[in-house]
């Protein structure tokens, strides 16, 4: 599918190797323009609407799954919120997806040591046979002993056993979160029974951490997957080591699958005076554990938020701030793709894009994703945030999930990383609630981010444009 949205934006504007700064003058603000950007940084520390909209969409709607009824709400829900809050051409981009969604999931060590073991069926994950199965587990230490291994894992129950690193930019993420698709895509293959990791997070407490495992749904037939809580997976461990004969597991998942669901981008606006576009924003839906505070119900309030405060200044925006509410993220990038195939012809009229998506925690350091030739300008939106403690970073910003299909197609993008000490004792687990965010570092972020904006809407030039990619899928 984005092969098509790349080569058309190939066509709109021509492709151009990411620069060097060294070499490159950082442009000057206008007095006012300074004046202006200062001041909604202090008001975005002062403002509470970022608090007010994430408790309402957490109480109101609650947990967001994917193709769900209650996506549906929070849909309704983000399309009164806008009106209220001023946006304009505010409306609803809907879009079809597979509906998956977990009906039970127990896991048992049958013997040596019966007990009960805390699990969570992964997004995606086909039903056991009714009843659940039963066999031997085998335990690989890390992803890569798995796919090395050369055993028999037929009628077996895998076990995963990878840790996760706990880093403030998340990395340990990337390295870890293999494991939550590969492993049951292994298992398919050489016959086990089913598959059990040790959670993709780093919390002690016994929550698991949910996530998607294969894509696509039943049709791509992975073996039954979920995640041990950590506590239960050092548990099963254990009993491995100290028991004299096979450990025996019970592991009993049952999901819904249905084709044809509906989601959809809940999208508002602020027009400007050209055809520019800015796109800001967060995911809407959430998995079904917790209430989606954290991801990305932050995201989508500090994005709201940070962009009525740019709203609300006398006179249009330079160019055309458009705030999304994309549909559909944890499962595949869904409202993501729906987004940018809906959106193809006007691709070369985005000239900046990026997304909050990484919980509630401060903010750190500003990256960029410039164009050749607008390198430079990252250093503006560094200088004007330095007041937040927000270092400087390079020019390979990510940009965030949604804005992935933007970035391939060559728009350039921005990142405002925040910190992720504990983002994963939190993301895809029951703890993902709306008192683990901090109101204080929730206006840090509003501030910030209603700079960005400003700058992002007013600077004059583009940032120029990336290089387009086809998609790896």
């Amino acid at each position: 599918m984005l092969k098509t949205i790349v080569n058309a934006a190939a066509a709109a504007a021509v492709a151009m190797t990411i620069g060097h700064a060294q070499d490159e003058t950082p442009p000057s603000l206008t007095p006012d323009q300074e004046r202006v950007a200062k001041r909604l940084i202090e008001q975005g520390l002062e403002d509470d609407t970022a608090w007010d909209v994430l408790t309402s969409l957490t109480t109101e709607i609650g947990p967001r799954l994917p193709g769900s009824d209650a996506e549906a709400r929070a849909r309704d829900w983000g399309v009164q919120k806008l009106k209220n809050l001023g946006f304009r051409n505010v409306r609803i981009e809907t879009f079809e997806l597979p509906y998956w969604s977990r009906v039970v999931e127990e896991a048992r060590i049958i013997s040596p040591f019966p007990q009960a073991l805390t699990i969570t069926a992964l997004g995606q994950s086909p039903s056991t046979p009714e009843g659940g199965v039963t066999g031997a587990v085998v335990r690989f230490e890390t992803l890569l002993d798995l796919e090395a291994s050369d055993a028999d894992l037929t009628d077996k129950i895998i076990f995963v056993d990878e840790g996760m690193a706990r880093t403030q930019d998340g990395s340990g993420y990337g390295v870890a979160v293999q494991k939550r698709s590969r492993a049951a895509a292994i298992a398919a293959e050489r016959g086990a029974l089913g598959v059990l990791i040790r959670s993709v997070g780093t919390s002690s407490h016994r929550h698991p951490h949910t996530g998607g495992s294969v894509r696509g749904g039943a049709s791509l037939a992975p073996a039954p997957a979920a995640a041990l809580s950590n506590s239960d997976a050092d548990q099963l461990a254990r009993a491995l080591q100290l028991s004299k004969q096979p450990v025996q597991v019970s592991l009993n998942i049952q999901s819904e699958f249905r084709q044809g669901a509906i989601s959809g981008n809940v999208i508002g606006e602020i027009p400007g005076k050209t055809d520019e576009i800015v796109v800001v924003g967060g995911h809407l839906d959430s998995w079904d554990l917790g209430t989606g505070a954290i991801d990305d119900g932050a995201g989508v309030a500090i994005i709201t938020a940070a962009a009525k405060l740019v709203g609300d200044l006398r006179g249009k925006p330079t160019r055309t701030i458009r705030v999304i509410m994309w549909g559909a993220e944890e499962t595949g990038l869904h409202g993501a793709r729906a987004y940018a195939e809906a959106h193809m012809d006007e691709l070369d009229k985005h000239v900046f894009a990026s997304e909050s998506d990484f919980g509630a925690g401060r903010i750190w350091q500003f990256q960029s994703g410039f164009g050749d030739g607008a390198v430079a300008k990252a250093k503006v939106f560094q200088r004007i945030l330095r007041p937040l403690a927000i270092g400087p970073g390079d020019n390979k910003a990510f940009g965030g999930p949604d804005v992935t299909p933007l970035r391939m197609a060559g728009v350039p993008v921005a990142g405002l990383r925040q910190s992720g000490w504990d983002y994963f004792d939190l993301h895809h687990t029951p703890d993902d609630t709306l008192d683990k965010v901090d109101p204080e570092a929730l206006q840090q972020n509003v501030a910030a981010w209603a700079a960005t904006i400003y700058l992002a809407s007013e600077m004059e030039g583009d940032f120029g444009r990336l290089p387009p990619k086809e998609d790896a899928e």
